[in-house]
């Protein structure tokens, strides 16, 4: 039998005791809020494909890049949105968890993902309270996610790699209950959305489990948007426009809050190209209100 070890960190304190999975208490920040826009914000150039932000934990002060917009939290374990693959009521959570997270062990086939490009490597965890996760599966569609034909790896651009416990990761992909996400995602709490802030990846566990309203596709779709655009921002990429009634989605297009006329659409690429909007925002209605 394996033993487990733990470590808990405050400040730059740590302390460890046995196994193949760590917890961590990852410290708040404080974060500065935004506005929202009256209309479309578009923006005059490209991103930045260099990573805002390189290894490490620090507490960040981060000035934008909110992830999503606000929206109200729906009831826990709420199954009025997109159409579940499997029941969600497989997976449950609290509205706030524990706050320590449980770092899931290395692909146990050390596998690199993609051919060529910059190697990101990352670590998953789930916060402690949330429960039903099959940790196995679960790592295994986000790798599969990573290295799909239309994922972030397909244009040879960037490579990844799971890491376990106690390895240096390019980000962390955090699973976590609606009020850590506030907790993390800083700007205005929600207790809805999804969102980057530094090296850290945050999906909330209530999108994760439950989809969002009218989104028109399977819970399996919008998973892979959910890893697939938060990641993206990760990668240096800012929010886009739908670029025209009837057409996908792109994955940088703030999909959770509306479509705008556009389809579900949850990868980068498309027909073996990079797939892009204008870049911009929109002044979405918070879903509920």
């Amino acid at each position: 039998m394996r033993r487990w070890t733990a470590v808990r960190i405050v400040g730059l304190a740590a302390v460890a005791v046995v196994g193949a999975g760590v917890l961590y208490q990852l410290p708040a920040s404080p974060f500065d809020r935004g506005g929202k826009p009256e209309r479309p914000v578009v923006a005059q150039s490209e991103p930045s494909d260099k990573p805002a932000v390189q290894k490490g934990d620090p507490a960040p002060k981060p000035k934008g890049d909110p992830g999503d917009k606000p929206a109200d939290p729906p009831a826990e374990n709420d199954q009025s949105s997109t159409t579940p693959d499997r029941p969600a009521a497989a997976i449950t959570y609290p509205q706030r968890g524990t706050v320590n997270f449980t770092v899931l062990p290395a692909d146990p086939a050390h596998r690199v993902i993609g051919r060529a490009g910059r190697l990101m490597t990352f670590q998953i965890a789930i916060e402690g309270g949330i429960k039903g996760i099959n940790q196995t599966e679960l790592a295994e569609f986000v790798r599969t996610t990573y290295g799909a034909p239309q994922g972030w790896t397909a244009g040879g651009k960037w490579r990844f790699q799971q890491v376990g416990p106690g390895e240096q990761a390019d980000f962390r992909l955090m699973f976590v209950t609606p009020e850590t996400r506030d907790t993390y995602c800083g700007f205005a709490p929600d207790r809805y959305t999804s969102c980057r802030i530094g090296d850290r990846v945050v999906l909330n566990i209530a999108r994760w489990v439950n989809g969002v309203p009218n989104y028109g596709a399977s819970l399996t779709t919008y998973r892979q948007y959910m890893v697939n655009h938060e990641t993206g921002h990760r990668l240096g990429n800012a929010h886009q426009l739908c670029p025209g009634a009837g057409q996908p989605a792109p994955v940088m297009q703030q999909q959770t809050l509306g479509l705008h006329g556009c389809t579900a659409y949850p990868w980068p690429y498309r027909d073996g190209s990079l797939y892009r909007g204008q870049l911009g925002k929109y002044n979405d209605s918070i879903p509920g209100t």
